[in-house]
């Protein structure tokens, strides 16, 4: 199935928009081939600032209709236990409020950005997505993440090569309480290490150290700027650890 059918034969849905590549290409796609595309951004601590102006940013570029849902996850014990399906329940939380808003307004169909380079086993979120009926029509259609890229560059999208990104909860290990601090912490470091050039990384919690995951080519970056980094990170962190494993 093409994109193009996907929405001839639902026109009118309501998108899970990230701001990220994938859910930023199927917000074009649906206002291309659609009737109807509402698109609702969940705002909450696992999220960092520059994902919401991101959002912002495309849907003014669209046109787009977006609505912002404040949501506190923190609020959910099962979410802060951080067990090893923590993100089921986060998910389940966030999508319960968009499908709730998108009921309100009318929508009966509700869609994510999952694409076909997703590994379900890697994903334990899709469960919480299954049992809420969510579509993902870029997966149904076979849509990778080199395509959806790629696709996103002919068609001007500002998101076509933003580095993948994962939640801030991810970067706190399984079974550690996560907290608005420890959530507000990494947000901090990787705003720093962003506003210095590097791309593709994250900055675990390892106890009360950051561990740094860089791409290989960003090794000489930060070697070179390595007692700048430090002293700065140390004002938060007790250390500062480099993974020699790089990120890919």
């Amino acid at each position: 199935m093409e994109l193009s059918e996907f929405f001839a034969e639902n026109p009118r849905a309501a998108l899970a928009f990230s701001g990220g590549v994938d859910s930023a290409f199927l917000l074009y796609a649906g206002m291309q081939w659609g009737k109807r595309l509402k698109a609702y951004y969940v705002r909450s601590p696992f999220q960092p600032e520059f994902e919401y102006r991101d959002a912002l940013r495309l849907a003014r570029e669209l046109n787009a209709e977006l609505e912002v849902i404040p949501k506190n996850v923190l609020d959910h014990g099962e979410v802060t236990a951080n067990p090893p399906d923590r993100c089921y329940h986060c998910k389940k939380v966030i999508f319960s409020a968009i499908a709730e808003k998108a009921r309100e307004d009318g929508f009966s169909v509700l869609l994510d950005g999952t694409n076909a380079s997703d590994r379900e086993d890697d994903r334990p979120g899709m469960r919480a997505l299954r049992e809420l009926s969510v579509r993902s029509p870029l997966r149904e259609c076979g849509l990778t993440k080199d395509a959806i890229r790629e696709l996103s560059h002919k068609a001007g999208l500002f998101t076509w090569n933003k580095p993948s990104y994962a939640c801030l909860a991810t970067r706190i290990p399984t079974g550690m309480p996560i907290t608005e601090d420890l959530l507000a912490r990494t947000e901090w470091a990787e705003a720093y290490l962003s506003a210095l050039g590097f791309r593709d990384f994250r900055v675990r919690t390892m106890g009360s150290a950051a561990r740094l995951q860089l791409t290989a080519q960003d090794f000489p970056r930060l070697l070179e700027r390595r007692s700048e980094i430090t002293a700065e990170l140390k004002k938060r962190y007790a250390a500062v650890l480099l993974d020699l494993e790089e990120r890919k």
